[in-house]
């Protein structure tokens, strides 16, 4: 579960730059979402991996 609370907290992190890019038109805070966004993507593929991993652990055990 604690990865899914750090996806969370990053996705929660962004919120406020998402308010400054949509609702106030700061242009700079859209560069700072599209890299958040980016850091999202390369967080999620790790979470990813992950899960694999432990997949392939718990049925290595089993069998």
């Amino acid at each position: 579960m604690e990865k899914y609370n750090d996806l969370v907290r990053f996705v929660q992190g962004l919120e406020p730059d998402f308010q400054k890019f949509y609702e106030k038109g700061q242009s700079a805070a859209g560069t700072r979402v599209r890299k958040g966004l980016s850091d999202l993507r390369k967080l999620c593929q790790e979470v990813r991996n992950d899960v694999q991993t432990v997949k392939a652990e718990r049925k290595a055990a089993k069998g």
